[in-house]
């Protein structure tokens, strides 16, 4: 898209911000707005202070603000009481809320008469000040707030720098026409961003689907079946073996609990510590190493020893990470032992292939989970449990033609998620540079 400029600019001063139009004047936020203020946090043991059904007034916290332009509901809502308690103002439907604490800078327009935490500012535009536009103006700041902000554990700012936050004076009728072609080709961008989204979505679907049908299915989809007997895997080739994961590895163990590792064992280099951040489903995740001390390990922990190629499952999950999740160890990972709650299966290779097997404990992860976990908070599987899991397997070539295959398919789709998610990269960058231009007078749309 070309767009045409001003007739005229001036220096604003300003290094970051550059030339402006003419005939726009630099001001402060607060010149801008008819009303301002933060809110508060009643007493969260008071009961009667807060709702228990819908009849309160809703209470905006950071959470609510998270990831949403508009602002409907909120997790909590408060009685009269606890309105009182703090002298809270109740907002009307359009105000504008900016987040002073952890997602700094964020807005959202409120759509519900709602009360507002100490971590949100609410923000009235007076007549002549066009809110969307002012909402465009303070996500072309966003970037620039970490420069004004103090921080303890997290970045943040108060009431009075965000009131004296720069802006920009310009006539109304420009605002509104910055604002609502801002509003046209933001629209565009975000769905082509939302259609990239669901391609990746998309292709994860596929990738799961492909990889469930092969490591029970196989290759040869002409191949006689049988009933396995186990639940999750339903009919398998005729020629497959049942059997357990116990039975097909020469060794298995559990990392050293307890005094096992203590702080000092743990050194710059050595022997990496395999831990349950490492385990991915289907790939091993070296991300930021840690190391054991080397004689230590090589005298008291050889027996947790990891070796490249021997498959590592977690035995401990959570509502993000998948009980018995499996992957391979790598080539080239050097001297290794597995930590408490990961688990290392040393296969026999005449019977299994690690590969096809992690797989396929991939594919029954969450099944096997659900009948075989204990814990509440954290989901967990001992060792012995873990060995008794049952796994399908054709002959050894064939299982090394499916994982070859998975190998295959696995990087032509994780070329079209990378395809997909620069797109999105660069539909970001294009959706920020545009808003820059449009409310900085960089291009001029008030006849587009």
């Amino acid at each position: 898209m070309s767009l045409p400029r001003y007739g005229e600019y001036k220096d604003s001063g300003m290094l970051w911000l550059g030339h402006i139009p003419a005939h726009w004047e630099l001001t402060r936020l607060k010149y801008l707005l008819s009303g301002v203020g933060a809110g508060g946090t009643p007493d969260t043991d008071k009961e009667g202070y807060w709702s228990l059904d819908d009849s309160g007034t809703p209470w905006v916290a950071i959470g609510d603000l998270s990831g949403r332009a508009n602002v409907l509901e909120t997790a909590k809502s408060l009685t009269g009481d606890g309105i009182a308690s703090k002298g809270l103002t109740i907002w009307p439907p359009g105000t504008l809320l900016f987040s002073m604490y952890a997602s700094l800078g964020h807005t959202a327009e409120l759509m519900v008469p709602a009360a507002i935490n100490q971590a949100i500012l609410a923000l009235q535009p007076t007549k002549q000040t066009n809110q969307r536009f002012l909402n465009r103006w303070l996500e072309f700041l966003k970037p620039r707030l970490k420069e004004q902000a103090s921080s303890n554990t997290q970045d943040n700012l108060n009431a009075e720098k965000v009131r004296n936050l720069l802006a920009l004076a310009i006539p109304i009728e420009e605002q509104t026409a910055i604002a609502a072609f801002l509003d046209r080709e933001a629209a565009k961008i975000d769905a082509l961003i939302a259609e990239q989204e669901k391609l990746i979505a998309l292709l994860a679907e596929k990738r799961q689907a492909t990889i469930s049908h092969v490591v029970t299915r196989g290759l040869n989809p002409a191949a006689p079946m049988k009933d396995s007997g186990v639940e999750w895997l339903g009919e398998v080739p005729a020629h497959w073996v049942i059997t357990s994961l116990g039975k097909v590895a020469s060794e298995r163990c559990d990392g050293p609990f307890g005094s096992g590792i203590k702080s000092e064992h743990y050194t710059e280099e050595g022997a990496i510590v395999v831990r349950l951040q490492n385990i991915r489903a289907g790939a091993f995740n070296i991300g930021e190493p840690v190391y054991l001390d080397m004689v230590y390990f090589q005298s008291e922990l050889r027996h947790h020893e990891v070796f490249e190629g021997d498959l590592l499952v977690a035995g401990l999950g959570d509502g993000n990470n998948l009980l018995g999740r499996a992957c391979v160890a790598p080539e080239g990972l050097g001297p290794a032992l597995v930590k408490a709650d990961c688990f290392r299966f040393r296969l026999n290779t005449e019977q299994a292939i690690s590969e096809f097997v992690a797989w396929q404990l991939n594919a029954g992860a969450a099944y096997d989970a659900g009948v075989l976990a204990t814990g509440t908070t954290r989901s967990r599987i001992p060792l012995s449990t873990m060995a008794s899991r049952k796994v399908a397997l054709p002959p050894a070539h064939e299982q090394r033609a499916v994982a070859d295959f998975i190998r295959c398919e696995n990087s032509k789709l994780d070329a079209l998620s990378l395809a997909a998610d620069r797109a999105i990269l660069l539909l970001g960058e294009r959706r920020s540079a545009l808003i820059a231009a449009a409310v900085t007078g960089q291009i001029d749309v008030r006849n587009v």
